[in-house]
């Protein structure tokens, strides 16, 4: 438990520390015949940084009390 613990730490402070992400898909503009026209279309994925904080908040709860061996 204390490794899965630290994990979700880490990940909560990427999550904290990058507050979206950029892709592109491409989007078919037009097709005649054998010919295709595409173009690429821009997307953003925006996140709180409070859901980083809130993520490393349960990742060191899961490490403080994760059971010994």
């Amino acid at each position: 438990m204390k490794k899965t613990g630290i994990v979700i730490l880490i990940v909560g402070l990427l999550i904290t520390l990058f507050t979206g992400v950029k892709f592109f898909t491409k989007e078919k503009v037009l097709e005649i015949g054998d010919i295709e026209v595409t173009r690429d279309k821009e997307h953003t994925l925006d996140w709180s940084p409070l859901v980083g904080v809130a993520v490393m908040v349960a990742g060191g709860a899961i490490y403080l009390l994760g059971r010994k061996k």
